[in-house]
């Protein structure tokens, strides 16, 4: 029996507690109704969550190397919710980390075996590269969000700007508008 073959038959238990793992970085009120709220529509942060994961275990239980072209979407859906909360881009990112705790505690007695070792260092490998990957997302979706709002103060300013009269629209030049008196 190959380790991945062992971890698929293992997923629900990996499952929950990397889910259990993610949500206890926010507080306990809205663990709770992140758990126990399962309706797309009414919880879609849960949701998210819920359904990223597991599609985030299928690809990294697949027998190939990761694709970043699957990965990084799945990534990115979970990466962006937790992007814009006021939480540290270490804290935001942690969740790869969560799913090694969660492979090694189902683990805890075939970790030792050798004949696992080099696909638990395979698969740890490959956690690292998601780690990676999100850390690329976590900064894409930052500067997204400063691009944002930067352009909404600028905006901003420049309407104040105009209806103080500071500051007033020049008319485009064209050749034929050049009264003569004025060179």
């Amino acid at each position: 029996m190959t380790l991945i073959t062992l971890l698929s038959e293992k997923k629900s238990i990996i499952l929950k507690q990397w889910l259990d793992s993610i949500l206890e970085t926010y507080p306990s009120d809205t663990q709770k109704f992140f758990k126990k709220q399962k309706d797309q529509f009414a919880n879609p942060v849960g949701y998210t969550f819920s359904t990223e994961t597991e599609n985030l275990l299928e690809e990294l239980f697949n027998e190939t190397d990761l694709i970043p072209e699957k990965v990084t979407p799945i990534l990115d859906r979970i990466i962006r919710i937790r992007a814009i909360q006021d939480i540290c881009p270490s804290k935001t990112i942690s969740f790869i980390y969560h799913l090694k705790t969660a492979v090694r505690d189902v683990l805890k007695e075939e970790r030792h075996n050798t004949k696992y070792s080099d696909e638990l260092f395979n698969l740890e490998t490959k956690i690292d590269k998601l780690v990676l990957m999100s850390f690329d997302i976590y900064m894409t979706c930052r500067e997204k969000m400063y691009e944002i709002s930067a352009n909404h103060a600028r905006n901003q300013v420049s309407g104040l700007l105009r209806k103080t009269g500071l500051v007033c629209e020049i008319p485009e030049w064209t050749p034929g508008n050049i009264d003569d008196n004025t060179v």
